[in-house]
């Protein structure tokens, strides 16, 4: 049986995920950072179109370093995580594969996947500029670069500057804008923060509502949470979502997604849940729970979703964009962002 690692694991599908049933010839073994709310009707519909049954164990740290430790007995065949980061770490020390399939590269833009095929986006998350309805006048902001803006000194609240959402969200400055130039406008943006950085994207629009600052930086999924919320309406009700550089590279995209593992027990399995996770059936599930925006071109946004808009993705490819995370992880202690 899997060992635990704590209350945070949940198994579905099997009571547990055995090694010596990861030979089964009508399964596949997940390792999931993503919650079971969202994923589990997926898998459920997988299991009712194919017959091959899925075994997860959810967690939302750990599995990067049990999947090491398990080497090449690993009983998981692919590991689905909740932003490009983890993607990363699986893919640079060595624990995934390479995956060649018409499927996933119809379905999936090429800037969204590896080009070696080590991983591929399932979700796309636009990160949004969060302002306030009664103290930021339309069009006053419009661009990231807008930020660091001497005008908004004590006026910009955000989570870490080491989280993996704005880990990303900094790289794509440094592929757009240079890394001296990027190292400046952080710079710019930390002398604009109303606190030190602290809690999640969320909180951030909270402090807006609460008065603590006007504008905010988040996810833009988080909209639909807070307004699923009775006790989070009012929050999502004090803000303006801005979608910044429209005018010029487009908004910053960062994705979910999949890798299969290096030891995959089950590999044409595995390749046939991620073909499904990229496919129109999962892919509406993805953006009508998570209010997220589907990789796949032609399946349709949440109602909600849609009534935020159309709007300009930034287009750079996403393994650049990644390339960049050890260098603006540097930036962020060089300027002392989150002091």
């Amino acid at each position: 049986m899997f060992m635990s690692l704590g209350k945070v694991i949940i198994a579905i599908g099997l009571t547990a995920i055995s090694l010596g049933a990861a030979q089964a010839s009508d399964e596949v073994n997940v390792y999931s950072f993503r919650q079971e709310i969202l994923v589990k009707p997926l898998f459920e519909a997988f299991e009712a179109e194919t017959g091959i049954k899925v075994n997860v164990v959810f967690s939302k740290k750990g599995l990067i370093q049990r999947l090491k430790q398990e080497g090449i007995n690993s009983p998981a065949d692919i590991v689905l995580t909740a932003d490009g980061a983890k993607l990363m770490q699986v893919t640079n020390q060595g624990l995934s594969q390479s995956v060649d399939s018409d499927v996933l590269n119809a379905n999936i833009p090429a800037n969204l996947r590896d080009p070696d095929g080590r991983w591929f986006g399932l979700t796309k998350r636009a990160r949004l500029i969060y302002a306030s309805k009664d103290r930021v006048n339309a069009g006053e902001i419009l661009t990231y670069e807008d930020l660091a803006n001497p005008k908004w000194k004590g006026r910009i609240c955000t989570r870490s500057g080491s989280h993996p959402y704005n880990n990303a969200w900094f790289s794509s400055m440094i592929v757009a804008n240079g890394v001296a130039e990027t190292t400046g406008w952080l710079e710019g943006l930390k002398n604009n923060l109303a606190r030190k950085p602290s809690g999640n994207d969320r909180a951030q629009v909270k402090a807006i509502w609460q008065g603590e600052c006007d504008i905010a930086i988040g996810n833009s999924y988080y909209m639909g949470k807070m307004l699923a919320n009775k006790d989070q309406v009012a929050w999502a009700d004090s803000v303006n979502l801005i979608f910044p550089n429209q005018a010029g590279r487009g908004t910053h995209m960062n994705i979910s997604g999949v890798s299969l593992t290096k030891s995959a027990p089950n590999k044409a399995n595995a390749i046939k849940l991620m073909e499904f996770l990229s496919g129109d059936t999962a892919q509406k599930i993805y953006a009508e729970v998570n209010y997220e925006y589907p990789v796949k071109s032609g399946v349709a946004m949440s109602d909600l979703v849609k009534s935020w808009g159309q709007f300009k993705e930034d287009q750079v490819s996403l393994a650049d964009v990644v390339a960049q995370a050890l260098t603006a992880s540097k930036m962020v202690d060089k300027v002392g962002y989150n002091e």
